[in-house]
């Protein structure tokens, strides 16, 4: 028998851990933080199941490009993103959906 767990996110995106570590960061305000933590600290999500939306790093997707991080939008999973390094993480989370903190 299976148990579910609810995850109180509006959103979830995943984010390919291996194109971050090959960029070896390449994002946030001074272009040093990889894209997962700078998009958490862009929306000021809580850690875990207490955020609004989740920002998952994920082994590998498979796409592999160069100079850039693959990212999918849970609630649109039928098409990934392809973010070049020093991409606006403003505007990724804006054409995620993501909720932007006030």
């Amino acid at each position: 028998m299976t148990q579910h767990v609810r995850s109180n996110w509006a959103n979830a995106v995943l984010v390919c851990a291996k194109c971050s570590k090959k960029l070896d960061g390449g994002f946030g305000p001074k272009g040093k933080a990889p894209l997962a933590k700078a998009l958490r600290k862009e929306l000021g999500l809580k850690k875990g199941r207490k955020g609004a939306a989740g920002v998952v790093e994920v082994k590998c997707l498979g796409v592999c490009p160069r100079g850039a991080v693959t990212v999918v939008n849970g609630a649109q999973a039928r098409e990934w993103l392809i973010v070049p390094e020093g991409a606006d993480v403003a505007e990724l989370a804006a054409e995620l959906g993501l909720p932007t903190p006030e």
